[in-house]
């Protein structure tokens, strides 16, 4: 902290105690202090690489495993093995959310006092970004406790002090969805915008466009079957707790038009970044929305790259990507896989031939190449050794998210931000809500189109990227699901798709193993085997989380989720 920056002497203040008075002084024009503060309000947001207990979320769904030998955080979550008593703090956590919450609270109430000379847009105190940027992040904390909890207590700008009643009930869901919305719209204005005038600097920060498309996105989830009518609410208490208790389509009409919107006012500042592999490593790359700041390293490649190296190129292996993923991502042409008109092969071992190209820039698999050699998942190859180190569970290990390594001799630094909202999200939550209004009109192929093409599929002598004609309003949802699937694997959307669409029950079943191969070297060839390796059961109560037994002893009106 700078403290020659201020006139009083402050040293007798222990650093961990610093007051409002000082952090929010009305002689700090630069608002050194602000800032910091501010920044550590920033910190609060998700870097979601390897966050839940050293493993990606999506291993606790169907697309992946964590390759640990001990059961994982993740493993638990997959397969339901948290109480109430029991949580796993790294996703259920309340207290981390409410914390940042009051946070921002504080900061809101007192940050203009602080006479900041510094100015944004046309002319606009700093003050004024400085605050809605802690309301967008307050709004975000609130959107991560609604869709994990259901509707919970809303604080408002109160900030709440021991000597305060904390004893406060939930507020309905749709009560919570309606002030994140409203937060949302009602900060828009006086954010800053792009392009910005420091994109060094400020490119990190909360834009009017990050708050349009972070108001998609709650709208879209509000849609969905689980909140919109489905939800697993018994009593008429309980159902406006966890969503509507009614189905209304012109919530998948709201989540239409807030994505429009989005398109029409802000998509000249965007568009998808002509390499896939390169979104996530890029920094200032025109599909970017809003993302959290990550290290220039070499941490992501050593995590989850292949075991079969030494020195600085070993990798972890830590993520274990599914023969159910590998199998979700279709035909160059753009056809599934199951088509029996494809140029699918399985056998002679060729599956990975002809796919598409986001296949190869999501998943590392035998054969592939990795810092000039070549992948060995069979049994006994250098990146599937015998013995009980950690390695692939599935014959595959993870590859989105690193740096351009297939044809390096050695790992270098590579920026890895966590990419929290990017364009390719704004224009499939159009094409998902749009379909469920009007089905599959030329604006929701377009969509497919776009993000196909972008993959590298190719367009075919129709030009429709292998996508048919004719399709039902069903069909094309069960499409939109396996592109989002596709495009959005690992990044940390899977596993809340499958609750607010309603499938876990479904996908989390006997029928639906988490599969994986083993590969038997031949002198001819593989023999190969497709296993099944984790079976998943999934209880209803399980699409909402409980509340942590310790919140409801020290709440009285807490009251606790179904099931639990």
């Amino acid at each position: 902290m700078a403290f020659s920056s201020c006139e009083q002497d402050f040293e007798a203040i222990p650093v961990e105690q610093f007051t409002e008075d000082f952090v929010f002084s009305t002689t700090d024009s630069l608002g050194i202090q602000a800032r910091q503060n501010l920044a550590a309000i920033y910190s609060t947001l998700y870097n979601r690489h390897n966050r839940v207990g050293g493993d990606y979320l999506d291993a606790a769904t169907d697309d992946a495993m964590s390759s640990t030998i001990n059961e994982s955080d993740v493993d638990r979550l997959a397969m339901g093995r948290y109480t109430q008593t029991n949580t796993i703090g790294s996703v259920m956590n309340l207290a981390n959310n409410y914390q940042a919450i009051r946070m921002a609270n504080v900061f809101i109430a007192n940050i203009d006092r602080v006479p900041l000379k510094d100015t944004f847009g046309n002319g606009k105190p700093l003050n004024i970004a400085w605050k809605n940027e802690a309301r967008f992040i307050r709004a975000y904390h609130y959107f991560e406790l609604l869709k994990r909890f259901g509707g919970m207590p809303l604080i408002g700008d109160e900030v709440l002090g021991l000597e305060d009643d904390l004893e406060l009930p939930r507020d309905s869901f749709e009560e919570c969805l309606e002030y994140i919305v409203w937060e949302l719209e009602d900060i828009e204005d006086g954010l800053r915008t792009y392009p910005l005038a420091d994109p060094t600097s400020e490119a990190h920060v909360v834009t009017a466009e990050a708050a349009a498309a972070l108001r998609v996105r709650v709208l879209l989830y509000a849609a969905s079957p689980l909140f919109n009518g489905g939800n697993i609410g018994q009593s008429a208490d309980e159902k406006v707790l966890l969503g509507y208790a009614q189905y209304d389509a012109q919530r998948w009409q709201r989540a239409a038009d807030a994505a429009r919107y989005f398109m029409d006012n802000y998509g000249h500042n965007f568009s998808l970044n002509p390499s896939f592999k390169n979104v996530f490593i890029t920094d200032g790359n025109p599909e970017i929305i809003f993302f959290r700041q990550g290290g220039n390293n070499t941490n992501i490649e050593a995590t989850n790259g292949p075991v079969g190296y030494s020195g600085n190129n070993l990798g972890q292996g830590r993520t274990s990507p599914s023969q159910n993923l590998v199998d979700a991502f279709l035909m160059k042409d753009g056809k599934r896989i199951d088509d029996p008109t494809s140029a699918y092969s399985y056998l002679p071992f060729r599956p990975y031939e002809n796919r598409d190209p986001r296949l190869q820039a999501t998943i590392l698999h035998n054969a592939a190449t990795w810092l000039n050699k070549e992948i060995e998942t069979f049994e006994g190859g250098k990146d599937n050794p015998n013995g009980a180190s950690q390695k692939t569970k599935t014959s595959y290990y993870m590859r989105k998210f690193m740096g351009n390594f297939e044809n390096q001799d050695a790992y270098a630094n590579v920026r890895h931000n966590w990419i929290e909202l990017r364009y390719a999200e704004v224009l499939i939550s159009f094409a998902e809500a749009q379909n469920e209004v009007s089905g599959p009109t030329p604006e929701v192929e377009e969509v497919i189109f776009t993000l196909r093409e972008r993959a590298g599929i190719d367009p075919g002598i129709d030009g429709r990227f292998g996508l048919p004609q004719g399709l039902t309003k069903e069909a094309m949802r069960e499409v939109i699901h396996n592109e989002k699937r596709v495009e959005f694997a690992f990044e940390e959307h899977r596993y809340w798709d499958l609750r607010r669409w309603k499938k876990a029950t479904e996908v989390y079943s006997a029928e639906n193993p988490v599969r994986g191969l083993v590969l038997v070297k031949t002198p001819t060839g593989f023999n190969v085997n497709e296993v099944d390796l984790l079976e998943l059961d999934f209880e209803e109560r399980r699409y909402f989380y409980p509340i942590p037994y310790s919140e409801i002893l020290n709440n009285k009106n807490m009251v606790q989720n179904p099931g639990w």
